[in-house]
This record gives structure tokens, C-alpha cells and sequence, in this order.
């Protein structure tokens, strides 16, 4: 994209290619993240870099030695790894592998033991969306950054699920267009952008 988007599908939409490796998260894999703090450690080594568990748990406000259990949690299911040539043998860095992370809920719909992990991991996730748009709102921003944002939607499509898939892949290629390339110097006023797609059908209701 250069770099693929996190992506959460029924059933996936063609995205463009990208240099970066992806993997398609399994159930095994599901369960080692789908638990609320987890994935609030890792959308923070996500969002902001590399950590140690003492920093993660103060922005967290848990205990550390919980914060580093759920690290190695992390790590041994390939989601993070440990920053080596820092920090300390106590005082561990960690980072997210560089891999983008694929889930498709059809692959959960015959799997009674990993529908808990999927309800958990959905959950969170739409938590986590809706938490970044309501910081948003209630952070001060200049007028500027002010009149960039946007947090719209629009109710009068009607597409089959060919059609819609085919609207994701073009609304991210465009999101690729406009990612930089890893090693690119960033302009001096730029800052860390965030761009959440949702795109869904709705269930017609009647009226009476």
C-alpha cells in the first residue's frame, strides 16, 4: 500500500499489492489476541512504536508485571517481538512485527471453539474505532486540522457484494496512493493520520 491496512472482512476485498509481508490470522493466533488489554497493548505498539512494559502499563494504568505477562502473551503468538540492542535485560523494549494482519470471519463460521475469541476480538475492535473518533472530538485542534478531519457516511447505496468489494479495493487504492514510502522524510508539519473504512451492508427494515 506500501503498507497494507489492518483488515477485518466477510468475505475479504481484493486490496492492492504491497511490499509488506501479511499473514491471515488463524484461530490459534485469534485467541492469543482477542483479550481486551492485549489489544490495547497492541494498538499502542501499533499506533505510537516500540514500548517497554513499565510504559505501557502507566498509559494503561495496570500493573506491570500483568502488562509484561501479556507481552510475551503477544510475542509468542507473532503478533510483537522484543526490540533487540535496547534496553535492558529488566527493562525489555518491545514493537509490533512488521506484518499486516488479515482476518476473515467466514474462516471462525464452523468453528465453535473460536467463536468466543472472534466476539471478543470484534468487540474490542469497534471499541477501539469508536474510542479514536471520540478522542478526536474532544481533543483541541487547530482550525486547520479542525477543517481537514471528517467523519461522515452515506445511506443511498445499493450494491450487490461484487459491487461493494469492488468499492473497498478502489477506496484503498487510493489510500495507497496517498501512504508514503517507509523511508520518506515526512513533512514538518505532518502528523500521524488515521483512516478507518467501514462499509457494510444494512438489513432492510419495513415500515408501517
Amino acid at each position: 500500500m506500501p503498507e497494507k491496512p489492518e483488515r477485518t472482512s466477510q468475505p475479504p476485498a481484493p486490496a492492492p499489492q504491497s511490499a509488506r509481508p501479511s499473514r491471515r490470522i488463524d484461530a490459534r493466533s485469534l485467541r492469543g489476541l482477542a483479550h481486551p488489554l492485549r489489544m490495547k497493548i497492541f494498538e499502542l505498539l501499533s499506533l505510537d512504536g516500540p514500548a517497554t512494559a513499565t510504559g505501557l502499563a502507566g498509559r494503561l494504568g495496570e500493573n506491570t508485571g500483568t502488562v509484561s505477562w501479556h507481552l510475551r502473551h503477544l510475542a509468542e503468538h507473532g503478533f510483537i517481538e522484543e526490540e533487540t540492542g535496547r534496553g535492558t535485560k529488566r527493562e525489555r523494549w518491545w514493537r509490533r512485527v512488521g506484518v499486516a494482519n488479515e482476518l476473515n470471519t467466514a474462516d471462525f463460521r464452523d468453528d465453535p471453539d473460536a467463536r468466543g475469541a472472534l466476539s471478543v476480538y470484534l468487540h474490542e475492535l469497534t471499541r477501539q474505532y469508536f474510542d479514536r473518533v471520540t478522542h478526536y472530538f474532544t481533543e483541541e485542534w487547530d482550525e486547520s486540522w479542525r477543517s481537514a478531519g471528517t467523519v461522515s457516511d452515506w445511506r443511498d447505496l445499493r450494491m450487490t457484494p461484487d459491487q461493494l468489494a469492488a468499492l473497498n479495493a478502489e477506496l484503498m487504492a487510493v489510500i495507497a496512493r496517498h501512504t508514503p514510502a517507509a523511508d520518506a522524510e515526512p513533512a514538518p508539519d505532518a502528523l500521524p493520520v488515521v483512516v478507518q473504512l467501514q462499509s457494510f451492508p444494512r438489513r432492510e427494515r419495513g415500515t408501517s
